[in-house]
């Protein structure tokens, strides 16, 4: 029976990089993945996820128009293609329109779907997608990485740098990578806080 899998972690915890692995699992096992990832994340273009290791692979972008039950629907029936599982990656970017149309492909088509996001923002404010993600996925597994700034604990927020310094006000979405975000543990995000 298909589960609804949600593996969530901080900025630079290998959620990425875990995708590809299970992509490529999938594909030495000559099963097909279907790989989904939001348009709202251009570092890469629109239909690329890449990890910070460098490994990267093709993707389908989606936008917030898109039914992704119809498109899985279609490659099933019109394109005759057989996913054996489909991998979500950067899913906080995601609606929550999207997060029940992938539990419908879960209890319908009965396809196993893995989901990779942040479970939180720089302010620790929970993404919209990624609350009803907690709420609804079969299996939830946090991803761990360590502080970047103290190397001793265990990383929980993805803090925002601008300038060089931790901030806590702004957007909740600004897209960017290491010269941006990194992995702090609470008691270092409050001290690098403070410290302004």
């Amino acid at each position: 029976m298909a589960k609804l899998h949600f593996r969530y972690g901080t900025t630079g915890s290998g959620k990425t990089l875990d995708l590809l692995k299970v992509a490529y699992n999938y594909e030495e096992n000559n099963m097909t993945t279907l790989i989904l990832t939001s348009k709202i994340d251009d570092r890469y273009g629109h239909n690329l996820v890449k990890s910070r290791a460098g490994l990267e692979r093709e993707a389908i972008g989606i936008g917030e128009k898109d039914d992704i039950y119809n498109i899985v629907e279609y490659k099933q029936s019109i394109m005759s293609e057989v996913i054996s599982c489909i991998l979500v990656d950067e899913v906080q970017f995601f609606t929550k329109k999207h997060i029940f149309q992938l539990a419908k492909i879960v209890d319908e088509l009965d396809i196993p779907v893995i989901c990779y996001g942040l479970r939180a923002d720089f302010k620790q404010d929970p993404f919209g997608s990624t609350k009803y993600l907690m709420a609804i996925a079969d299996n939830l597994e946090e991803m761990k990485t360590i502080c970047s700034h103290c190397g001793k604990k265990k990383a929980t927020i993805s803090a925002r740098f601008v300038d060089g310094k931790v901030v806590d006000e702004g957007t909740q979405i600004e897209i960017g990578g290491n010269e941006k975000y990194r992995p702090l543990c609470r008691t270092c995000h409050t001290l690098l806080l403070n410290n302004k």
